[in-house]
């Protein structure tokens, strides 16, 4: 019973006499005091006692959104906007060298104010299609898109950016660039406030002169200056439709960047399309759009010149990486301070070896068809730590070359593949052989497998790989030599391609890959691991990511990724997640330093002989690519992993064309110039650091010969090769043969060289080429209608099952 039906039974109860008068007068005191709120309610029993009425919840709802009714317009009140001359104060992003100097800033930021009658009205128009269509006409608020960040943020996701121009503008002029809640509030509020006292033109007005274009242009004055060299106003409308597609990511868009001019010419035609479809132009006048507007080259700032802008570069994209609500418009505003790990006596070092060797061979204006356009990437890194020390990027922006070769991704890595197909073999094991438990069985270096020229290559049932004509495949070698069954320690030395294709179908090219990644490669840089010519380095791999896989082989196993910066501070206050990451382990330590050894003898004995002027124990191995496009050298020591890739391209194009004939040569091998840069650099950089040992390799695995293989060795290889770079050579028509080395005499009664025999000195003079042999071991490129050739000597492959990849 309510207290006005207790009141009414008492009152009656009251009139029925006396006899109960004393209980009536209690049953009419029973509600007592009247309470202001009624919770828990009187009079009721179980689960009603706590249910509020429909009177409390109307109460309790109409207060919460009086009290948020009063906080909007408090907060709507209280909300100032600055003036935006007061907003465009720019600082400089400081960039600091491993030992805490100086290395260079970034600051002021080319940005011009102009009126929006000095901006041109196609731009205007290809930005409101680009961006918000209803501009003219929205409130400025886009509640679903605001509502979708707050929700991102608050399970922890990546928010997208604002909806509607007023808000990109209220986000680019007067809050910073992080993704908060509490920041999405201010935005909230100034963009109301901006839309209800200030007009349409004023607030695109200010968009445009605040939104950020990339290459440092903070504006559509300084974008139109930046980009195609004129005022804003005078833009047409295809340079117009070019520069807004440039707001939705400069770094993604600019088509002047490796790998964006695609999608920048895709986004060009959608928004040309899209301001016909909003009345922003005419069919007509979008007619006329049918060529591209390329934009200039970017301006080089002086204090970017030589390696410096490639390191900044490095470090940009590292600290991007790693903070994702750090934005390249964030760091181009300024305030942030940025330390590195590299050390300048080793950046200077390794662009005196490039440059040195470069003067030394290369003489563009003898030889303007072959040593024009030759570039170069390198990269060093600390084994175990994963710190770069150094890199090399290219000739400086002041040159006009604005790619990071350092982190180039297009280039072939030829025979330098290899030691991952070793390394798998010995972790993994081979199909064609099981262990006691039924596992595939791991193999060491004696392993014996087949080397002769034009080899069949059999899958691990024993079937024959089938080549692209139907017919069985066969691998080339660098010469037409009858090698017979060499070790894999020799195959290694002498870079023969067949009994790494056989020993790459015998583990399985899956397994290679993901040995591989694991070692510290991008899977995404990986050829086909099903083709035949995967193990020759089809794939196209950085300088900096090789550098860190043969930085697992010489940190025994322990796989450190690659970091360039130490420490981040943002307006004073340090962001975490930077610095070194821990090691994990990637191979046994066993396995690792068994193909250190092998290595080794690749540097000592093989391929890689010129690295003896180093005077220290160096692990290596070159490698160059088809037709001759490419040459690397990745090499280390215990203490520091370089490497070194050579290659042309013609920047106005961006295919690779071969090195043949480049410094005057008929061919360039991985063994040469790469690996001559290589040696000059690590003389200067561990100059002052102590000569080391690599770790004595324990056993691991077990003799496993290839199918076929003699059950002792017999047949040693008649003639054996050694690289010499100075050595002449000849051409001739149609077809380039390899030189052979004399004979090496068997020593125990059927040695091998290089395995069981003691080292031959490599030769002081040159092999005198026979009439038929007209060009050095590893320089040849015989082609070949069932193979492609690959290795050290030459690259990435054998025959079509892969085709060359492009970047």
């Amino acid at each position: 019973m309510t207290r006005a039906e207790m009141r009414k039974a008492a009152q009656k109860k009251g009139k029925g006499g006396g006899r109960r008068g004393g209980a009536d007068a209690s049953a009419a005191a029973g509600p007592g005091k009247k309470r202001f709120i009624d919770y828990p309610r009187w009079g009721k029993t179980g689960v009603r006692r706590w249910l509020p009425s429909w009177k409390q919840w109307l109460s309790a709802f109409l207060l919460f959104f009086a009290t948020g009714v009063g906080v909007v317009f408090y907060l709507y009140q209280t909300t100032t906007v600055p003036q935006l001359k007061d907003l465009v104060k720019e600082q400089n992003t400081i960039y600091f060298w491993a030992d805490g100097t100086e290395m260079t800033r970034k600051g002021d930021t080319n940005r011009q104010i102009v009126e929006l009658g000095d901006i041109s009205p196609n731009l205007q128009n290809a930005v409101i299609s680009a961006e918000n269509e209803t501009f003219r006409t929205d409130s400025g608020i886009d509640p679903k898109g605001m509502l979708r960040a707050v929700y991102n943020m608050a399970k922890g996701g990546e928010t997208q950016g604002a909806s509607t121009i007023t808000q990109q503008y209220v986000k680019n002029a007067y809050l910073s660039q992080e993704q908060t809640i509490s920041r999405k509030l201010k935005e909230f509020f100034i963009t109301l406030k901006i839309n209800q006292t200030t007009g349409k033109d004023d607030i695109l007005k200010g968009y445009l002169n605040t939104s950020w274009f990339g290459r440092n242009a903070n504006g559509a004055q300084a974008a139109a200056q930046a980009y195609y060299g004129v005022n804003a106003k005078d833009l047409n409308l295809c340079q117009s439709a070019m520069l807004a597609g440039l707001l939705k990511g400069a770094n993604y868009y600019d088509p002047s960047k490796p790998g964006n001019h695609d999608r920048a010419v895709e986004r060009w035609k959608w928004i040309l399309d899209r301001m016909v479809i909003t009345h922003n132009t005419t069919p007509e006048e979008r007619a006329k759009c049918t060529t591209f507007p390329e934009p200039i080259a970017p301006k080089a700032s002086s204090n970017m010149n030589g390696e410096i802008s490639y390191l900044v570069d490095t470090a940009n994209q590292y600290v991007m990486t790693t903070d994702k609500s750090i934005t390249q418009q964030m760091i181009d505003k300024g305030g942030l301070k940025i330390y590195t790990t590299f050390e300048k006596d080793k950046v200077d070092a390794l662009k005196k070896a490039v440059d040195d060797v470069k003067a030394e061979n290369l003489d563009p204006q003898k030889r303007p068809n072959n040593d024009t356009f030759v570039q170069f990437g390198a990269a060093s890194l600390r084994p175990g730590d994963g710190a770069m020390v150094a890199i090399y990027g290219g000739d400086g922006v002041e040159n006009g070359h604005f790619d990071n070769n350092a982190n180039a991704g297009g280039v072939q890595v030829g025979s330098t593949f290899k030691p991952f197909v070793l390394a798998t073999a010995m972790q993994v094991g081979v199909q064609t052989a099981k262990d006691g438990d039924g596992k595939p069985k791991r193999i060491n270096a004696d392993s014996r497998y087949l080397a002769d020229d034009m080899s069949e290559i059999r899958k691990p049932d024993g079937s024959l790989v089938i080549g692209d004509d139907g017919k069985p495949y066969r691998q080339k070698n660098e010469d037409s030599g009858k090698r017979g069954y060499v070790s894999l320690r020799q195959a290694m030395q002498w870079s023969y391609n067949v009994p790494f294709v056989q020993l790459n179908q015998d583990v399985g090219g899956p397994a290679v890959a993901d040995m591989a990644v694991q070692m510290g490669i991008k899977r995404e840089s990986l050829a086909d691991p099903k083709t035949a010519t995967f193990p020759l380095g089809t794939s196209t791999i950085s300088p900096i990511r090789m550098a860190t896989g043969y930085g697992t082989l010489a940190a025994s196993g322990k796989e450190a990724e690659p970091y360039s910066v130490t420490k981040v501070e943002v307006d004073g206050k340090e962001r975490p997640g930077f610095g070194k990451k821990d090691a994990k382990v990637a191979l046994e330590p066993a396995v690792a330093d068994n193909v250190t050894d092998v290595l080794v003898n690749v540097a000592k004995n093989g391929t890689g002989s010129k690295t003896n002027g180093l005077g220290r124990p160096v692990a290596g191995k070159t490698g160059t690519t088809d037709q001759n496009k490419s040459a690397w050298w990745v090499g280390y020591t215990p203490q520091l992993v370089t490497s070194v890739a050579m290659w042309r391209e013609d920047p106005s194009k961006h295919d690779r064309e071969s090195l043949n004939g480049t410094g005057g040569k008929e061919s360039i091998h991985g063994g040469d110039i790469p690996t001559d840069i290589f040696t000059r650099y690590m003389k200067a950089a561990l100059a002052n650091e102590k000569k080391m040992d690599f770790p004595t390799p324990q056993q691991v695995g077990t003799e496993v010969d290839s199918s076929g293989a003699p059950s002792t060795v017999t047949a040693t290889p008649t003639q054996t090769a050694t690289e010499t770079p100075s050595a002449p050579v000849q051409t001739q028509a149609p077809v380039q043969q390899p030189t052979q080395q004399p004979t090496q005499p068997t020593q125990g009664g059927g040695c091998v060289p290089g395995v069981d025999c003691q080292p031959t000195p490599p030769p002081t003079h040159n092999p005198k080429p026979t009439p038929t042999n007209t060009c050095l071991l590893f320089d040849c490129s015989v082609p070949s209608p069932t193979s492609s050739t690959g290795g050290s000597g030459k690259p990435g492959g054998g025959g079509k099952p892969t085709p060359t990849t492009t970047p």
